[in-house]
């Protein structure tokens, strides 16, 4: 419930506004999900319309009063996560020192890309500021619905985050509604694939 006045001052800050209207919301989401989600489907048609301004809303937009991307975001990092540990075993093999081995250590080539999968490799191709830049570039980043702490800093505000977030979010209704083939496609060939990581 909200007050009838305002007891506070406004703040001394540029005023923020949110997308409302279906347009843009259906173009980003065309530009995002492309065709992966099926050959004769256009990404606007891949979600249902209340699903897809839940995955771009942000759990600060109207004090949470409307459903929030958080939960489908959850899913949508583990289905990335997923592949792009996949991703990172197709990926060659880093150089090693084959001087340091232990001869009577076992060794098989399909074990060579292996030392690929580390938490900080993980980390590194889905940081928070890629994802946020490859959320901009989808076009996400003017119809996400969130309020940020300071509207003059958007770092500070963490806007990086709330990109990212968005972009987990979106694979995670994929994943509820299409299924996980769907999602899988849209996490490797429109996140990943940008990212570097080739199939």
């Amino acid at each position: 419930m909200r007050m009838p006045q305002r007891i506070r001052p406004q703040p001394k800050q540029p005023m923020w506004k949110v997308n409302d209207e279906a347009e843009p919301l259906d173009a980003a989401f065309d530009k995002f999900i492309g065709n992966a989600a099926g050959r004769d489907v256009r990404g606007r048609e891949a979600l249902d319309e209340e699903v897809k301004w839940q995955s771009l809303t942000h759990r600060s937009f109207d004090h949470a009063r409307r459903p929030y991307n958080d939960k489908l975001a959850f899913l949508g990092k583990r289905i990335l996560d997923l592949q792009t540990s996949l991703a990172l075993l197709r990926s060659p093999p880093s150089a090693r020192h084959t001087d340091d081995l232990d001869p009577h250590v076992f060794a098989h080539p399909a074990l060579s890309t292996l030392d690929n999968l580390t938490p900080h490799t993980k980390a590194f191709t889905l940081s928070p500021k890629k994802l946020a830049q490859l959320a901009t570039s989808y076009g996400l980043k003017s119809v996400v619905r969130w309020k940020p702490r300071q509207t003059a800093n958007m770092e500070s505000s963490g806007e990086d985050v709330v990109l990212a977030t968005a972009v987990y979010a979106v694979v995670g209704a994929l994943a509820l509604q299409k299924g996980g083939e769907v999602a899988g496609r849209v996490a490797r060939e429109r996140v990943l694939k940008p990212l570097g990581l080739k199939d």
